[in-house]
C-alpha cells in the first residue's frame, strides 16, 4: 500500500513538473509583441583622431573621438540596447599615439584608455596596430578591458590562435557572436619583426573554420562580423581566388554561411548596406549568402568623419520558435555634432601634455616644401627624404651599412612643411614629412634589379603619352576610357597610390613616357659622374615597407620572392626604431636654417609631353575643394 502511494505521489510529482515547463513561456516571448532593439555602433580607422585637434597642423578638426562619445551617449540616453565596436587602425595617423606607441611607454596607453572610457564591447585589430610592433599591440590588448579579437592570427606553427577569435555579448538573453578578421597582407606590407610569432591565414578559410564552431557551440542568436578588411575583392588586380585577398568582406559572406550583418575597415571606403558590384565599379548590390540570406554590409569612414549606426530589431516568432530580424542602418556624419564635454574634461591633461610636445622646436626651414610636385617628377620633398637616409647611412655612429643610393617617396599626397610661417621647423612636422612609422634598411642590389624596380615603380606612376594632349598620371579608368572619379577623396583614382611613387637618389636617369611600361628608364651614371653598372651590387637605402616588397615593387617588379624579402636575407642593416624618429634627430644636429632644393638628378622625357601632361593631370590629382 505505501509503495502504491508513493508510486502515485512520484507520478503526481513528475505531472506537475510537466505541466509547469509546459505552460511556461519560452524567454523570448516577450519579444513576440513587442519587439528588440539593439544598435550597433561602429568605429574604424580612427587613426588617433582621438581629440578634435590636428597635432600635424596645429588646427582643430570637425571629426574625433569626442564627437563620437557624445553619438554613444544619446544612445545610450535613448534606453535601448547599445553594442560599441572598433574596428582597427588607430594606433597610427596622429601624434597622439605615436607619442604613447614609442616616447610614454609606461603607462596605459591612451587607446585602451579611450575604448575603456566608452566602455567598448568589442574591438579587432587593424594592419596598422601592427605596424606600431609586438611591445605596443601586446600591450594595449591586456589594457583594453573588452576583447580584442582576430579569427585569421594563430600563433605561428600551431592552430591556436594569437588573439581569441570571436566575443559574445549579451542584451536582455539574446547571444551575440562577434567575430573579427584582418586583412591578410600584413605579411607582405609589414616587416616580420612586427607580426614574428604570427601565422595570418586567408579570411575566408578562417571564417569556414570557426562560424561553424562558433554556430554549434554558442549558439548565438546574431552572428556579427567585424572584419578589418575592404570589400572591394578586385582592389590591386585581385580575384576571388586570390589567396589571402586583402579585401574579402564580401566574399567572406558570400560563400559562408550564417552571418547576419557585417561591419568592415581598412579601405576607408564608406558602406551602407550593400556590396561592391565589379562589373559597374559601384557600391550597389546585395550581397547574399549561400543559402540566399541578404547580409548587409556597412563601413564607416576613418577618422571618425562617420560612424556606422545599424538597428537590429529582433522579433520573436511563438510559433516558428525562430527570430525575425530586420537590420536598417546608415552612416552617422560626426561632423557639425558637438564634442562630449565630459570626455572633453577627462582627457584634457594628456591633450596639454601632448601640445607641449608636439609643438617643440627641433629646427629651422628657407622656404618651404610640399609634396605635390613629387606626384610629376623630381621634388624637393621627397630629395629631403632621400638625402636624411643617405646621411643617416654615412653616420659611423648609426651602425649602418653606407649607402650609394636611396629609395623614397611621398607618404602622402597633400604634405607640406613647415606650417609654421616663420620657417620653424616642430616636432608635429615629422608627421608630415613622413606618415607612416617604417624601419631603414640597407639593401644589397644589383644594378639590374634597381632598374627592374624603377620600371616597375614608373610603370605604374605614369601613362604611356602618345603626346602632349594625354594625361602624365597613370590614371585608373572606366570602360569607356576616362578617369574614375573617386567622390570619398574628391580626386580621380590612380593605377596606385602616390605612397608608391618612388624616387632615386644616387644617380641621374631619365623616364620616357612615350615608350611603353618596362622600357622607360636610362640610367646616366652614378651622381658623382662615375658609371652605373648593371652588373654590380649596391647598397641601397630603402624603407622597411618597400623593403619587405610592399607596393609589389621588389617581387612583382624585380622577381624577388616575398619569402626572401620577409627573412631579411637581402637586408644588411636596419634602424632600430623608426625613421621618424631618426629624422627629428637630423634637425636637431643642423647647425642652423636649413635650405631645401630639388637636386634635378632626374627627369621625365620628352620634356615638352611631361609639362603638358602634368597640366592635364594636376586638376584630376588635386580638384579643386568641393
Amino acid at each position: 500500500m505505501r509503495k502504491s502511494a508513493r508510486t502515485i505521489l512520484a507520478a503526481l510529482a513528475a505531472l506537475a513538473i510537466v505541466l509547469a515547463f509546459g505552460s511556461c513561456a519560452h524567454p523570448f516571448e516577450q519579444f513576440a509583441e513587442t519587439p528588440l532593439k539593439i544598435t550597433f555602433i561602429e568605429t574604424t580607422d580612427i587613426h588617433g583622431s582621438i581629440f578634435p585637434y590636428n597635432f600635424i597642423t596645429g588646427k582643430p578638426m570637425d571629426t574625433s573621438m569626442a564627437q563620437v562619445a557624445t553619438l554613444v551617449a544619446q544612445k545610450r540616453a535613448e534606453g535601448g540596447e547599445v553594442v560599441l565596436m572598433d574596428d582597427g587602425d588607430v594606433l597610427q595617423g596622429q601624434p597622439t599615439v605615436y607619442y604613447y606607441n614609442f616616447e610614454k611607454t609606461a603607462v596605459p596607453h591612451i587607446w585602451g584608455e579611450v575604448l575603456n572610457y566608452l566602455q567598448y564591447d568589442v574591438a579587432t585589430i587593424g594592419n596598422h596596430d601592427i605596424e606600431a610592433g609586438h611591445a605596443v599591440y601586446d600591450k594595449l590588448a591586456k589594457e583594453v578591458k573588452a576583447p580584442m579579437i582576430c579569427a585569421n592570427i594563430n600563433k605561428e606553427g600551431t592552430d591556436e590562435p594569437y588573439f581569441p577569435p570571436y566575443a559574445i555579448v549579451t542584451r536582455q538573453g539574446v547571444k551575440i557572436a562577434v567575430i573579427g578578421m584582418i586583412e591578410p597582407k600584413i605579411t607582405e606590407q609589414l616587416p616580420k619583426a612586427f607580426w614574428e610569432g604570427m601565422e595570418v591565414l586567408d579570411m575566408v578559410e578562417a571564417a569556414k573554420r570557426w562560424v561553424p564552431i562558433i554556430l554549434e557551440k554558442e549558439k548565438p542568436d546574431l552572428l556579427v562580423g567585424l572584419f578589418h578588411a575592404g570589400v572591394d575583392y578586385t582592389y590591386g588586380g585581385q580575384t576571388k581566388a586570390t589567396p589571402k585577398n586583402e579585401s574579402a568582406s564580401q566574399l567572406i559572406v558570400e560563400q559562408v554561411a550564417g552571418f547576419d550583418v557585417v561591419f568592415v575597415g581598412h579601405d576607408h571606403a564608406g558602406w551602407e548596406g550593400m556590396g561592391y558590384n565589379p562589373e559597374t565599379k559601384t557600391k550597389d548590390v546585395e550581397v547574399k549568402d549561400p543559402s540566399g540570406k541578404i547580409v548587409p554590409i556597412y563601413g564607416a569612414l576613418s577618422g571618425a568623419q562617420n560612424v556606422a549606426v545599424v538597428d537590429v530589431t529582433m522579433t520573436w516568432d511563438k510559433a516558428a520558435k525562430a527570430w525575425k530580424k530586420e537590420i536598417a542602418g546608415s552612416l552617422v556624419p560626426m561632423k557639425g555634432v558637438a564634442a562630449d564635454e565630459a570626455f572633453l574634461a577627462k582627457f584634457e591633461p594628456a591633450k596639454a601634455e601632448l601640445m607641449a610636445w608636439v609643438e617643440r622646436p627641433i629646427g629651422k626651414m628657407v622656404g618651404s616644401i610640399n609634396s605635390d610636385e613629387a606626384m610629376f617628377g623630381d621634388s624637393a620633398f621627397v630629395d629631403l627624404i632621400n638625402r636624411i637616409q643617405l646621411e643617416l647611412c654615412a653616420d659611423p655612429t648609426m651602425g649602418l651599412k653606407p649607402a650609394q643610393i636611396s629609395i623614397a617617396a611621398p607618404l602622402d599626397q597633400y604634405a607640406y612643411l613647415p606650417t609654421m610661417q616663420d620657417g620653424t621647423i616642430k616636432v608635429r612636422d615629422m608627421f608630415s614629412l613622413y606618415k607612416y612609422e617604417n624601419f631603414m634598411y640597407t639593401m644589397d642590389l644589383t644594378g639590374e634589379q634597381i632598374v627592374k624596380f624603377m620600371e616597375f615603380n614608373y610603370g605604374n606612376q605614369f601613362n604611356t603619352m602618345t603626346g602632349p594632349q594625354d594625361q602624365l598620371i597613370a590614371f585608373v579608368k572606366d570602360k569607356d576610357g576616362k578617369p574614375v572619379y573617386n567622390a570619398r577623396y574628391n580626386n580621380y583614382d590612380t593605377v596606385t597610390r602616390p605612397y608608391n611613387y618612388d624616387a632615386v637618389a644616387g644617380i641621374k636617369y631619365t623616364v620616357d613616357v612615350s615608350k611603353p611600361a618596362g622600357s622607360r628608364i636610362t640610367v646616366i651614371s652614378m651622381a658623382d659622374g662615375s658609371p652605373f653598372e648593371l652588373g654590380k651590387t649596391y647598397s641601397v637605402a630603402i624603407n622597411s615597407y618597400r623593403g619587405s616588397g610592399g607596393g609589389g615593387h621588389l617581387t612583382k617588379g624585380v622577381g624577388l620572392p616575398a619569402e626572401k624579402l620577409q627573412k631579411l636575407e637581402l637586408v644588411t642593416s636596419s634602424t632600430t626604431k623608426d625613421l621618424r624618429f631618426y629624422m627629428l634627430k637630423w634637425f636637431e644636429k643642423q647647425s642652423g636654417p636649413i635650405t631645401v632644393t630639388r637636386d634635378d638628378n632626374w627627369k621625365v622625357i620628352p620634356e615638352d609631353w611631361a609639362a603638358a601632361g602634368k597640366a592635364n593631370s594636376y586638376p584630376l590629382m588635386y580638384p579643386p575643394k568641393k
